[in-house]
């Protein structure tokens, strides 16, 4: 396994809508594998490959306190089930030492494939649900700046760039 590059906002590609994976072989297996490595070792609750600049529809989450429960979405599909909205302090490893309020549904149903190329279907509640619908967005080239007002997400861009000249 190995650890992948984490894309930082405001980096383009992140906006870089992801296309629907047509086959699932060793290649995509192996590159779910990477991305829990390097969501682990981030460390993180959730990877979209967007965010190592692939640009396929495919993520990776654990929101287990032990890390023990990694999970995978092959071309996820988003259904909402309760349109209740929860305030939730959202992180992500594209915008490192950010956390902001989005609101979200808490309760979602999910659609995607798994390794076998086999449909699969789950209801996601509480911090599933919304690590679920944030991996998604990174698949749509949305991030969770994208959620507060203009002002916040520049300062936001304006310290991680500076974050970023810094470190080359």
């Amino acid at each position: 396994m190995a650890l992948l590059k984490i894309l930082e906002f405001p980096d383009p590609r992140l906006r870089t809508v992801a296309k629907p994976i047509v086959k699932i072989d060793d290649i995509l297996l192996k590159l779910i594998d990477d991305m829990l490595e390097t969501m682990y070792a981030a460390p993180g609750i959730g990877l979209a490959a967007t965010q190592i600049n692939v640009h396929k529809r495919v993520l990776v989450m654990d929101v287990t306190e032990e890390k023990n429960s990694p999970m995978s979405f092959i071309n996820p599909e988003i259904e909402i089930i309760d349109a209740e909205l929860g305030e939730f302090s959202e992180g992500c490893l594209s915008v490192p030492g950010f956390f902001e309020i989005v609101n979200r549904p808490k309760s979602v149903r999910v659609k995607s494939l798994d390794s076998n190329s086999k449909e699969k279907i789950q209801e996601l509640e509480g911090l599933s649900a919304i690590c679920l619908q944030h991996e998604v967005d990174h698949l749509n080239g949305k991030l969770f700046v994208d959620y507060i007002s203009p002002l916040k997400r520049g300062l936001i861009r304006k310290k991680l760039q500076k974050a970023q000249k810094q470190r080359t």
